[in-house]
């Protein structure tokens, strides 16, 4: 396993972070299967363990906690808030009022009294930074958590928040937690360069594209992931863009071959090597995910295998951009982005 330091913190972490997202009802896993996926993780030199409040309705903190029960010291441990947690309008967002709330139910959950690493897990547009940041310092104040970070930002909102902290003296995000791949490669283009600008760890999620890059998805075969269970549009081989995939993973896999690695190999290996990238999330359902997933700990993929991915999917693009996660609101809603008309009688 290889370590890097996370941003500006001073704080080793393993290029591989288990991403706890399926344990729960998610991944239909039991808490003997998340421990001994735990366990075996730590074996392997894994030392960051991401989750957060909403996986499975916080069932995934209450299995990552008593996995790591004793241990807690040895592992960088990372909760996220913001996502719905329920019906209650309130329970959701980054305002001062949910975020003491939130935190501390994540902090029951896991049994802890506190986590290295608490992020904000979507933007919250009717939240100010300042609001958000002031009680965020506060709690890291009160030793409840150590750095905070953000999670799906676009590049102009980490860039307000950097300002924000700076102009209110606040405590800032210290990492962006965004989605990255082979197939989407769009932050490529503004994301990852502010956060090299800004010394921002970064802990990038769905390196697999959701299991696209597993080697389980091939031309001729049946979609059976579990993913595609409850996500089936996704992998709807009869829509383009989904040919499109097919297509580089296709492609992808005979670049695999010729290099002598698995595709998974070759997808985790091409996150990592991004000069912003620190860590890649795993999140395996079962040991045998794991261990597939582990066997990229010390790929190094060479100039010519990454001009070849380079030629497959271009720096910079998404082969499915509808998917993103990171679009400014004025993009989904046309009201946003649309003037409205002005009175005759109301100066312009």
């Amino acid at each position: 396993m290889q370590y890097r330091t996370l941003g500006r913190t001073g704080v080793q972490v393993s290029t591989l972070a288990l991403g706890a997202m399926n344990f729960g009802a998610i991944g239909n896993t039991t808490q003997d299967e998340a421990t001994a996926v735990v366990d075996a993780a730590l074996e392997a030199g894994v030392n960051l363990i991401d989750t957060a409040d909403m996986y499975s309705a916080g069932g995934s903190e209450e299995m990552v906690g008593k996995a790591i029960a004793g241990r807690r010291d040895d592992i960088v441990l990372a909760t996220k808030a913001t996502m719905p947690m329920g019906d209650e309008r309130n329970h959701r967002g980054s305002s001062r009022r949910w975020l003491v709330t939130a935190l501390d139910d994540s902090l029951r959950r896991l049994g802890v009294d506190h986590v290295d690493l608490y992020q904000i897990h979507r933007w919250d547009p009717t939240t100010s930074d300042e609001e958000t940041l002031s009680a965020l310092t506060d709690l890291q104040r009160a030793g409840k958590i150590r750095y905070f970070g953000s999670s799906t930002f676009p590049a102009h909102r980490i860039v307000q928040a950097q300002w924000a902290a700076r102009e209110h003296r606040l405590g800032r995000y210290v990492t962006e937690q965004p989605s990255y791949s082979i197939l989407q490669r769009g932050v490529e283009a503004h994301v990852l360069p502010v956060a090299e600008e800004y010394g921002l760890g970064v802990l990038v999620w769905s390196p697999l594209a959701s299991g696209w890059l597993t080697g389980a998805i091939r031309e001729g075969g049946e979609v059976t992931t579990n993913r595609s269970a409850f996500m089936p549009e996704r992998f709807d081989l009869s829509l383009p863009y989904n040919r499109a995939r097919l297509d580089a993973v296709e492609r992808l896999a005979k670049v695999a071959h010729e290099a002598g690695l698995t595709l998974i190999q070759l997808a985790l290996g091409f996150v990592t090597a991004h000069p912003a990238v620190t860590s890649a999330l795993i999140g395996p359902r079962t040991l045998d995910h794991l261990r597939s997933q582990l066997a990229a700990a010390d790929t190094v993929l060479s100039a010519d295998v990454l001009d070849a991915i380079d030629a497959i999917v271009t720096p910079g693009t998404d082969l499915a951009a509808h998917e993103k996660f990171d679009a400014p609101p004025a993009l989904l809603d046309a009201s946003l982005r649309r003037r409205r008309p002005v009175s005759p009688h109301r100066p312009r």
